[in-house]
């Protein structure tokens, strides 16, 4: 196998490098790229297939991606050298795509063909050099490639290994995948995709070091959420007064009062496009030397159950994380201002674009609406919204709760009568007037004053996973081990040895270690515990046989663990109706008061918790609000840490960590829209007849079915449509085609094929499934044409 040069037929190359090195200089003497037209050649020739197959033709590309993956790592690269490298990657795809042979082994189709002819493509290289806006890939293995790449988080190393092995192994005169790793993933961050734009802003510089806040524009995430046809379809656009067994109901947000008092305030004609944030800093690696800020937004106007998916949220931006000199600054009251300062800074760059004097158009299902953006709830775990309230983040504060204004000392009390809400009004009042820390509040202007229909003190709410899971049932776990452990020592291995020896289960996790790991336990972990818990600690002990002080009595620490599940399963209703609240409220009471009782004397701070007294006290008026707890828990949301921080962090060199992610992010949304464009609907498959088991007349249908019926070779499920076919049929004809006179109709019973894959969803004989009535009929009418039905019942239980 040789190759030839149309321009220099005299001279004929053995290798593949070699006439691309040939080529590259060929090409700098044509003067009309137009009249260019490559042709490969190949000579069979015993001698030049002997040169082949004793030279590994890839050998330099190999070398030259190891070399290129080692400069990865080197932020300060040569620019000259980077141009001639995308000069030689312009030049080898112009000439692949060129190639004949070249676009018969890619199976390219007429269009990308006509989209990247040599000229087309020479000059839409030369801009995604000069003015880095590329439209997509070279060809489809390139795509392909980086689409596997992506979805399957390969290394540098990985990925230069497949292409070695592609380049090795194909016979092409040029690779038609990227040179290396590092070319294909520049290549993808010079697309520009408007809605996928991610960029930085300056925030400050503190200790000499700048400080960015990385982002996607607001108003590209809403759009992006609304680009996803189910969603747009769905999409709620007013509010709904919602009643349920004749009482007033809450379930969606748009169902709250919120939304319907929100609603009320705007123009005429316009509509509410309400704004759910979610933040929590998060470690990024797992020993916490290391984390980041994100922030998410999703919109309340879409239902719950919908909104939980990951792509009904947008990942809106990474917030700067200042970083203290020194031990002494980070105690100190200064920088403590300024990263609040910073937070709310950021937090009004990203959000002061929705929030435009007329509103904005959006287009929802192909039509234009005029909305005013709100925001509904921040979605946070209680240090998160003492950051978005300006509330001290400190239980030791002497009013430590964002909702109310209740002493610290009042916190365990479940009998508390008068409360004063927080509202912006009030509190604007205490900060103007220099009074901020009589009430626990931090001397910096909160930007969620200025903006409209939101009360920043009740729309950060309550969030069951932390303050439920997280929280409070990890601290009434910790207090029956103390208590067990003041009783009688050995209760604790008890209980332990009790949840080792749980069989296994469906979706149950193993406590084999029993409640030793309790600080490294999962959300997900502690409500698998919840299940069982109740069981282990039943008739864990009788009577007070060390004459402990304070005894707690077994059956009430089971009666404890009892209220809790009735409560916490209350809580993950779907539907709230007034009474449903009332018993809610009963609930979580009787629950708090034995929690209070057994418990208090176990705890250094005597139960003095933020989250107890704002689940108890404030998560009812939440409901009527905002809607059901479901739809605004962080259990959905958590999840989305491993796909934006945790696996994009582990793919970075850890330099310049944001950037590097927000560039792994956009490489993700590239192949997440062509995938799109390219994905094309699955045909609805249709049922095979095959095998024809019986033909009868409609008249001896009766006489047939019972001999049939009699047979011992007749599966079971023939048996029971015989059963059931002539009371079916006759309803048939009765009730849908209001037929009562028919002469004569011929019954036919097929069977089903299947493949393999389907067989597995239907009862079947020998991989043939069968129907209750499966059957073809011919029923003549009088003065009308014969009709052709077939009746088909499948899936016989």
């Amino acid at each position: 196998m040789s190759w030839k040069c149309d321009f220099c037929p005299q001279r004929i190359f053995t290798t593949k490098t070699s006439y691309t090195n040939h080529i590259k200089q060929c090409l700098k003497s044509v003067d009309s790229f137009e009249e260019l037209s490559l042709e490969v050649i190949m000579i069979d020739s015993l001698e030049s297939e002997n040169l082949l197959n004793n030279e590994n033709n890839f050998e330099s590309i190999h070398k030259n991606s190891n070399e290129d993956e080692g400069e990865g790592e080197n932020e300060d690269e040569d620019n000259d050298s980077y141009n001639a490298e995308v000069e030689e990657e312009s030049l080898t795809s112009d000439i692949s795509h060129s190639s004949v042979s070249f676009f018969e082994n890619m199976e390219l189709s007429n269009s990308e063909l006509e989209n990247y002819s040599f000229n087309n493509y020479a000059s839409d290289y030369n801009n995604i050099c000069e003015e880095a806006e590329p439209i997509e890939f070279p060809n489809n293995a390139y795509a392909d490639l980086m689409a596997l790449v992506t979805n399957y988080n390969l290394s540098n190393e990985a990925t230069n290994a497949v292409i070695h092995f592609f380049n090795e192994h194909f016979n092409l005169p040029l690779s038609s995948l990227p040179k290396n790793a590092k070319k294909g993933c520049e290549l993808m961050e010079k697309m520009k995709i408007p809605t996928l734009t991610s960029k930085k802003h300056k925030i400050l510089t503190h200790n000499n070091i700048d400080y960015y806040l990385f982002y996607h524009p607001v108003l590209n995430c809403i759009k992006n959420i609304l680009s996803i046809s189910d969603i747009s379809q769905n999409f709620t656009l007013r509010f709904e007064n919602f009643k349920y067994k004749g009482e007033k109901a809450y379930s969606e947000q748009y169902i709250g009062n919120w939304w319907k008092n929100t609603e009320a305030s705007l123009p005429h004609g316009s509509n509410l496009l309400s704004i759910i944030l979610y933040s929590d800093a998060t470690t990024t690696d797992t020993l916490g030397k290391s984390s980041l800020h994100p922030i998410y937004i999703s919109i309340g106007n879409i239902s719950t159950k919908r909104r939980n998916k990951s792509d009904a949220k947008q990942l809106l931006g990474y917030l700067p994380i200042l970083k203290a000199k020194d031990k002494s600054e980070k105690k100190s009251k200064d920088f403590k201002k300024l990263v609040r300062l910073t937070f709310h800074n950021s937090m009004k760059f990203l959000l002061d674009p929705l929030f435009a004097e007329k509103g904005i158009d959006l287009e929802v299902d192909n039509k234009t609406f005029w909305f005013f953006p709100r925001i509904l709830t921040i979605i946070c775990d209680w240090p998160e919204a003492a950051t978005f309230s300006l509330v001290y983040k400190s239980t030791n504060s002497n009013f430590p709760c964002h909702f109310c204004l209740i002493s610290k000392t009042l916190l365990a009390d479940t009998d508390l009568s008068d409360v004063t809400f927080r509202n912006n009004e009030n509190m604007q009042e205490y900060f103007y007037n220099n009074a901020g820390q009589d009430v626990s509040l931090e001397n910096i202007p909160n930007y969620f004053w200025s903006l409209p229909s939101i009360n920043v003190y009740s729309a950060t709410v309550p969030d069951r996973m932390h303050h439920l899971d997280l929280g409070l049932f990890h601290y009434q776990i910790e207090f029956t081990q103390a208590l067990l452990q003041k009783q009688d020592s050995s209760l604790v291995n008890k209980i332990d040895n009790r949840l080792s020896k749980i069989p296994r289960f469906q979706k149950f996790q193993m406590f084999t270690n029993g409640l030793q790991s309790i600080s490294r336990m999962t959300a997900k972990e502690y409500r698998i515990l919840m299940k069982v818990m109740v069981f282990v600690v039943d008739n864990l002990y009788k009577e007070n046989e060390n004459n402990v002080e304070n005894f707690v009595e077994n059956k009430k620490l089971s009666e404890v663990y009892a209220k809790w599940n009735k409560m916490y399963m209350m809580s993950r209703s779907e539907i709230f109706t007034e009474s449903d609240l009332e018993n809610f409220r009963k609930d979580t009471f009787e629950w708090a008061k034995l929690f209070v009782e057994i418990f208090k004397p176990y705890s250094r701070s005597k139960l003095k918790f933020p989250k107890f007294h704002l689940w108890i006290y404030h998560i009812f008026e939440s409901i009527r609000q905002f809607g059901i707890i479901n739809g605004y828990t962080t259990e959905t949301y958590e999840s989305l840490h491993k796909d934006f921080v945790k696996i994009p962090y582990r793919m970075s060199n850890k330099k310049n960590v944001e950037d590097q992610i927000m560039k792994t992010l956009k490489r993700q949304d590239i192949i997440n829209v062509i995938n799109k464009k390219q994905k094309k609907k699955k045909p609805t498959k249709l049922l095979n007849f095959s095998s024809k088991l019986f033909e009868t007349k409609l008249t001896e249908a009766n006489i047939y079915f019972c001999e049939k019926m009699n047979d011992p070779n007749i599966n079971n499920n023939i048996i029971k449509g015989f059963n059931q076919f002539l009371e079916c049929f006759d309803d048939f004809l009765d009730n849908i085609l209001e037929v009562k006179n028919i002469k004569e109709c011929d019954i036919i019973i097929y069977a089903i094929s299947m493949d393999s894959n389907e067989s597995f969803d239907y009862q079947s004989d020998e991989g043939l499934c069968y129907g209750k009535i499966l059957l073809m009929a011919k029923i003549e009418i009088e003065e009308k044409p014969p009709l052709n039905l077939a009746l088909v019942q499948c899936g016989v239980i």
